[in-house]
């Protein structure tokens, strides 16, 4: 009796990866900050890191003076906002929000792929991931309520497990690192994977260089997303 080949579960990371929004998540904390704490921010989280938002917005208040007795509540409170903030600037998104080259025909192949189930884990919170999806047309190709989001657990290494564990009750597959695959363009991407249990295919398409995600223990990198038969061979390679 033939057994069928176990499936791998390929979880995307979301911006400078798939797309880039530009300076909206920026524009939404700083709608949020001046609305929680009354007052305009004057220091900005840096670009590209791939840091969880709750993470990224607790030091985004204490770089901005915010007593440490308030950061807790003020995070809760920026975080409730920053999904609707960021619905409202769909339409800006629609148009000026940019796909990263290749990865349309990169997301159609793994989604078309009968072993491969793709879905995305993320440092943005459900509902802000979702809008950038769905905004610039990739949810469909991906099974979104399989993820890990930054509301699940602001600590990213932790989300591998809770889309694996979300893929066994879909699929009844057991998901190790074995046959578990992110693919992203940041240092937090490479910790995820090391840490979380998957193995990890960096993509130099955003602020960190081949070199740089080579040395935190990417298992392979490729400078981009348009060597789609590149990309199919990295996720079959198994790391090797």
């Amino acid at each position: 009796m033939t057994t069928a080949p176990a499936p791998t579960l390929i979880l995307w990371d979301i911006d400078r990866t798939l797309l880039y929004v530009g300076d909206f998540d920026r524009q939404v904390y700083r709608e949020a900050f001046a609305d929680v704490v009354g007052r305009p921010a004057a220091v900005f989280p840096a670009r590209g890191t791939g840091m969880t938002m709750p993470l990224a917005i607790q030091g985004f208040l204490r770089d901005n003076g915010v007593a440490e007795e308030d950061i807790a509540d003020f995070t809760r409170r920026m975080i409730e906002q920053l999904p609707t903030r960021l619905s409202g600037h769909r339409a800006a998104i629609r148009e000026r929000g940019i796909l990263m080259p290749g990865a349309v025909e990169a997301l159609r192949a793994v989604h078309e792929h009968p072993d491969l189930i793709p879905t995305v884990v993320t440092g943005n919170l459900r509902s802000s991931a979702l809008i950038k999806l769905t905004t610039l047309g990739l949810d469909r190709f991906l099974d979104a309520a399989l993820g890990g989001y930054s509301s699940d657990d602001p600590h990213r290494p932790a989300l591998v497990a809770i889309a694996q564990r979300n893929a066994h009750r879909r699929h009844g597959a057991v998901f190790t690192r074995a046959n578990t695959v992110i693919i992203g363009d940041s240092l937090e991407d490479v910790r995820t994977g090391i840490e979380g249990g998957a193995r990890v295919i960096g993509v130099a398409s955003g602020t960190t260089t081949p070199e740089q995600l080579t040395r935190a223990g990417a298992d392979i990198v490729l400078p981009g997303l348009k060597d789609v038969p590149g990309l199919m061979a990295a996720i079959a390679s198994g790391g090797a």
